[in-house]
């Protein structure tokens, strides 16, 4: 079960070293890591922070919080900006690179908007995470390695003391959920690539996240039950206050034909009993399915906030 694993401790002060950032070549390595252990212990204490509640419950709002937002809106501003081009094929508009060139160009300056004067050094190492979290501009695909940049770009502010432990609601309903937002305007305008999907073995051509937090939203929910998100009217009336079911109108618009057939393992997980369960279950796939995946995982990067020396503890 989940609740064995216990958080790391955020580190209020932190100097930054002059580290070069490497990337995951040895499974093994990486599951030791104290760069896994984070990793997987915020993922953790988010999805128990915001187990039960709805995206519209009150919350409070940091500053940090609110730079993140304008950050990403930022970024979603960029895409308006730069819109597709005319091309022969229809997936992969290239447009997409011109796009990330900005970013790319402008990711550390985005980052410092961000973060205190004080912290300026973590700047360069942060920013590797942003620039790692919106997909690749070679293959202009994205993925669940893309998606596990942006949280460890969180987890990166959550350990130099920039978010703190009663940011924990606002990270994953306010910053996480507008990512979202900007990631699937990105997928649908650039007309981008699954990386490393399974097709329709995968859960989900492009996320895994929200669906582990937003099923950790359901628990306990007096009337909607796993069996209910496939009926199309209950999505319809619930998908503002549940990420889970936002994923689930997103994978609606996006593809044709039987629910079933096109996302055969969110089908299966319809008929598992409880909201609890699905959890559970959905955190050891992804452990087994996107962590452990050496595709999905060769790219990760380390450095001194995410270090891949092994545990201490």
């Amino acid at each position: 079960g989940a609740s064995e694993e216990v958080a790391p401790p955020v580190q209020q002060c932190f100097v930054v070293p002059k580290k070069e950032i490497n990337v995951v070549s040895d499974m093994a390595k990486w599951k030791r890591s104290q760069a896994y252990a984070d990793y997987m212990g915020f993922i953790l204490t988010l999805n128990e922070g915001v187990r039960g509640k709805k995206l519209t419950c009150e919350y409070k709002v940091s500053e940090p919080i609110e730079k993140l937002v304008a950050l990403l809106n930022t970024l979603d501003r960029w895409i308006d900006e730069t819109p597709p081009v005319d091309q022969p094929s229809r997936f992969g508009n290239k447009a997409f690179r011109t796009w990330y060139a900005k970013l790319d160009q402008e990711a550390e300056k985005l980052v410092l908007a961000v973060i205190p004067k004080h912290l300026a050094d973590a700047a360069p190492e942060v920013a590797v995470y942003l620039k790692e979290s919106v997909g690749n501009s070679t293959r202009i695909d994205y993925g669940t390695g893309h998606e596990a940049a942006f949280a460890a770009f969180l987890c990166c502010l959550c350990k130099i003391g920039v978010l703190r432990v009663d940011d924990q609601m606002a990270i994953v309903f306010k910053v996480f959920n507008r990512y979202l937002e900007v990631m699937r305007k990105l997928q649908k305008t650039y007309r981008m690539e699954p990386a490393g999907s399974q097709g329709v073995w995968g859960l989900d051509d492009f996320q895994f996240l929200p669906f582990i937090w937003g099923s950790s939203q359901l628990i306990d929910h007096p009337s909607l039950e796993p069996r209910h998100f496939v009926d199309e009217k209950v999505v319809n009336e619930n998908h503002k206050d549940f990420m889970f079911l936002e994923c689930i109108l997103f994978i609606t618009e996006m593809k044709t034909g039987p629910f079933a057939e096109h996302s055969n393992q969110l089908w299966n997980i319809s008929a598992v009993p409880s909201w609890s369960k699905v959890n559970q279950g959905l955190i050891r796939m992804y452990k087994a399915e996107c962590l452990e995946k050496f595709p999905v995982i060769q790219h990760f990067k380390f450095g001194s906030l995410l270090p891949i020396q092994p545990v201490t503890s």
